[in-house]
């Protein structure tokens, strides 16, 4: 196994970290090499806010929903979807236009996902851990605000950065088996229900080890969950707020 395929293999979501600063230089090299990930049409419709100063970590950490490692991380990355410097182009050059379908909202959203995958899997193999933070669309006005951010940009998720607590290395959390995720020629539905049977026997197991039997809960019940109620019902507006549409 390469170095590569180690490294992805390691991966986990660090929350506790040393008090140690991530040189400025290597966390340019880092985002500096995630750059080279894929992006539609070379247009690049993502931006990211290095936030360092520990009041506005304070303030994200709240906006995030009060998690702790937001404001204990020595380096908070904030992955926006971009157009406002396509917007710019196109005024270079006496264009017009038109962000008035899903496609460009589905364009910067992927392409911030996969700069932002590659950040964590460069920042990783030089030895620092982080985890991404949803929880910043819980907020996504008021960190818009916060960040300065202008029409056509809107926060994705973020990501905690640091050197990690080895003290506190969280067990790897298991996935589901590849033969659920991995379809050959066409979508296999008939075996589904085995592979969440199968799956949720090793999340019980996993829950009930990490918690020392207070927690017992399979994969279905969990996720289940999720979804009951609408979610973050407000991000339709705010996106449409920012000048995108959804026709």
């Amino acid at each position: 196994m390469n170095e590569v395929l180690k490294t992805m293999s390691n991966h986990r979501s660090i929350r506790h970290y040393l008090k140690k600063e991530i040189p400025d230089d290597l966390l340019e090299q880092i985002i500096g090499r995630a750059q080279w990930a894929s992006t539609s049409s070379n247009v690049q419709a993502y931006s990211i806010i290095k936030v360092k100063d520990q009041a506005r970590k304070e303030k994200l950490a709240e906006l995030c929903g009060n998690q702790q490692h937001v404001i204990d991380c020595p380096v908070f990355l904030v992955f926006c979807g971009d157009f406002y410097r396509l917007s710019l182009a196109a005024k270079m050059e006496n264009k017009e236009t038109n962000f008035d379908t899903v496609e460009p909202f589905l364009v910067a959203t992927i392409d911030a996902a996969l700069v932002a995958q590659n950040v964590l899997l460069a920042a990783e193999s030089c030895g620092i851990g982080g985890v991404f933070i949803g929880g910043i669309r819980n907020n996504s006005k008021e960190v818009s605000e916060l960040l300065q951010l202008p029409d056509y940009v809107y926060p994705v998720f973020g990501m905690c950065l640091g050197y990690p607590d080895m003290k506190n290395i969280p067990e790897q959390k298991p996935r589901l088996p590849l033969q659920a995720i991995l379809h050959e020629e066409t979508y296999q539905s008939e075996n589904q229900e085995n592979y969440i049977v199968e799956y949720n026997e090793v999340m019980k197991n996993y829950y009930e080890t990490r918690s020392s039997g207070r927690r017992s809960e399979t994969w279905s019940e969990n996720v289940s969950k999720i979804y009951q109620t609408p979610r973050r019902t407000h991000l339709r507006k705010f996106i449409e707020s920012k000048k995108f549409g959804f026709k």
